[in-house]
């Protein structure tokens, strides 16, 4: 899949990271969901490379990139690191400021990236997904039932690796089997297949119930917010407008909003990939351009 594009493996610090890129002009860093790759993007990545550098990379822990060890606090697996680990794979392209686009696991990357590093994100679009904080201390039983596997996956090593690794189809394709064009399936399944990636996604929600959940909560408590302009999207069949004001609670935490919902469930990008663009292209291009008269202003 995406077969215009380069694919590298880049060295950061702390981790080896899988991806693909292709295009000209600004840049666009597209980030993958669970249990997914960076090949959910192959409806919307080569369409967006026409106008865009676009790169698509596996975060630490899922797809072919690297799978570091873990410590008792989960840090490793903390988006905090996953945004580390995408900084600098942007800066090793040559790009010290680029825009995000995020699906669900992605997407707390991204915004944990606009958190830490204002000054390297210019745009963020988060797809179908709040803070991490705002749904834990939302948390009722329609968000525990709907929500159940956070709750599982969080558990401590070995409970959900050793249920998930007798029935892998079982767990991850419960939902979503026939959305998945063939061949992206066929790239899912031979990831989350492999032990190493059962753990290393286990291990990543449980940082989000942890270490996450904690950054999150001393950000809001502090009045750090995301500068940048925000564009959400979410899946209207998905159930995150039924239980949530979503532009509003990102009001919470970011100082420009705007967002829709796109008729679809929570797959956004592989479901509703005519709906995906229509929605980031105007908001990027109206980011770039605003990024690039600050910058004018700037040096006069």
């Amino acid at each position: 899949m995406l077969e215009n594009f380069t694919h590298r493996r880049i060295e950061t610090s702390e981790a080896v990271i899988n991806l693909r890129h292709a295009g000209n002009g600004p840049p666009v860093l597209l980030l993958h969901g669970h249990p997914q790759t960076h090949a959910m993007w192959h409806r919307v990545a080569p369409r967006l490379a026409e106008d865009y550098t676009v790169v698509c990379a596996d975060l630490r822990g899922y797809g072919d990139s690297s799978k570091p060890p873990t410590t008792s606090d989960h840090e490793p697996y903390s988006k905090r690191a996953m945004a580390r680990d995408m900084v600098e794979v942007m800066r090793s392209l040559g790009f010290e400021r680029f825009a995000v686009v995020g699906h669900d696991r992605g997407g707390r990357c991204a915004y944990r990236m606009a958190l830490d590093h204002p000054t390297r994100i210019m745009a963020l679009s988060v797809l179908d997904i709040l803070p991490t904080y705002e749904h834990f201390r939302r948390t009722d039983m329609a968000f525990a039932m709907g929500y159940w596997h956070w709750f599982f996956l969080a558990q401590p090593h070995p409970i959900p690796e050793t249920l998930i690794s007798a029935d892998p189809d079982t767990f991850y394709l419960r939902r979503g089997r026939d959305l998945f064009d063939a061949e992206a399936l066929s790239e899912y399944r031979r990831c989350y297949s492999d032990p190493r990636t059962i753990n290393a996604m286990c291990e990543d929600y449980r940082a989000g119930a942890t270490i996450d959940m904690r950054l999150d909560e001393a950000d809001l408590k502090a009045g750090r917010r995301i500068t940048c302009p925000v564009l959400a999207l979410w899946g209207l069949r998905n159930g995150l407008e039924r239980w949530y004001d979503v532009p509003a609670v990102w009001r919470d935490w970011a100082d420009h909003v705007e967002g829709q919902g796109i008729d679809c469930g929570h797959y956004i990008a592989e479901e509703a990939p005519e709906e995906t663009l229509s929605a980031l292209q105007p908001f990027l291009v109206k980011a770039f351009d605003a990024d690039r008269s600050h910058a004018s202003d700037t040096q006069r």
